[in-house]
């Protein structure tokens, strides 16, 4: 089996790859006479070209002899090769309106699509890039506060090499006592708490958030009991709450009005309520100035996300009574909202060696395999037509554009 890792072809573009150099190395000598592993050139990615020819890896121009193609983001419909096997996140199983024209391309040219999203075993995801999205968003978080109080300055993200260097710059500030709360215990959610406990952040219970002082800066983690109640006796049960959200009823705000930093990390189902409404942002008592929204849901669950940033244009205010949309770090009164949706592009090197350490795990020894669940189960389409475990999207992807 010959496998190409192939390079980014959406706009803006994305220098993450599924394998570093080391790796697929290491893959081509664990694997000979079974796989082969080459790399489509590209001026774009983390690692360079001559990094991958320096580990013995072919570099090509072309990749239509390979069997297996796999990338990161969608790719660009006119690149799509008729009957290859394609991994890449393509952002279609929740019938997502901008790619269904890309579904229809797959289908058309009859191409075994692999969605890493739904790579699972035993229900639990194996491939993600969670964890990243967590540090950088917390960098993020860190770097908004800096700059909305005038009290620090760090280097962005995106101009340091690797998480070492990210680990030097958080460790270099100093916070007054100010107090962040984290939503969400996952992958991202850690991933924060990851990077506070860097910046020698202490971490409280949410209890002691909300009743204590502190002489120093200190956060709390929430998990949805937390802050989610039932409607009719204030209880919580996982279970209930995962299945009808809509019983629930948020009391966020208790921790709005203690802390300065939110970090949004938590997943967010649309029937949940939301952490806050609008109204009690122009609230005296809504104490929060810095939001960095890792969801970047918009109209989620985190109101002041009206709209998301990019990793150029990292951070905007919002007036907290009207909503309107303000030039970052301009007025004290106002909440910077930092919602970058590809938060992990700051850090590619790191973000993509912990990607290629997951696949090599678990995805890459079941492509091998002559047939394996987990992959399975992750194939959206084959031989031009949905599988049975994607066949909900008929409708979606027969649908023309002016019926949607």
């Amino acid at each position: 089996m010959k496998i190409g890792l192939i390079k980014e072809g959406k706009v803006p573009s994305d220098r993450r790859v599924a394998f570093s150099p080391a790796q697929l190395k290491a893959m081509n000598a664990t694997y000979t006479g079974r796989a082969a592993f080459v790399v489509e050139k590209s001026e774009i990615r983390a690692f360079k070209d001559e990094e991958y020819e320096e580990e013995g890896i072919e570099v090509v121009d072309d990749v239509s002899d390979c069997d297996v193609l796999m990338g990161i983001k969608e790719v660009p419909i006119v690149s799509l090769l008729e009957g290859k096997t394609y991994f890449f996140f393509s952002h279609t199983i929740k019938a997502q309106p901008y790619n269904r024209g890309l579904l229809k391309a797959v289908l058309e040219k009859d191409i075994r699509l692999i969605d890493y999203e739904v790579l699972r075993n035993s229900g639990e995801r194996v491939v993600a890039f969670g964890r990243w999205a967590g540090i950088v968003g917390g960098y993020n978080g860190l770097w908004t506060y800096g700059k909305k109080s005038g009290l620090f300055d760090m280097k962005r993200a995106k101009d340091c090499f690797d998480l070492k260097e990210l680990h030097e710059e958080v460790k270099s500030i100093q916070l007054p006592p100010v107090k962040m709360v984290i939503t969400g215990n996952g992958r991202v959610g850690n991933g924060v708490k990851e990077i506070l406990e860097v910046a020698g952040i202490r971490e409280v219970r949410p209890k002691e958030l909300l009743q204590n002082y502190y002489d120093e800066p200190v956060f709390a983690q929430l998990s949805m009991g937390d802050y989610n109640r039932r409607k009719t006796d204030g209880g919580y049960e996982k279970e209930e709450f995962y299945s009808q959200p809509e019983k629930y009823e948020s009391h966020f705000l208790k921790y709005a009005e203690v802390s300065d930093v939110l970090f949004a990390a938590a997943f967010w189902d649309p029937k949940a309520p939301k952490l806050f409404e609008r109204k009690e942002v122009a609230s005296e008592d809504f104490n929060l100035s810095v939001i960095a929204d890792i969801t970047c849901d918009i109209d989620g669950s985190v109101p002041t996300t009206v709209k998301p940033c990019t990793i150029d244009d990292p951070v905007y205010d919002v007036d907290r009574e009207s909503f309107e949309v303000l030039p970052a770090f301009g007025e004290q009164l106002s909440i910077s909202v930092m919602a970058i949706d590809n938060l992990p592009c700051e850090l590619p090197r790191d973000a993509s060696e912990d990607f290629g350490k997951q696949l090599m795990e678990t995805v890459i020894p079941a492509l091998l395999e002559e047939e394996n669940p987990i992959i399975e189960k992750a194939t959206i389409a084959e031989a031009g037509e949905l599988t049975t475990y994607f066949d909900y999207l008929e409708d979606f992807v027969r649908e023309s554009p002016e019926d949607a």
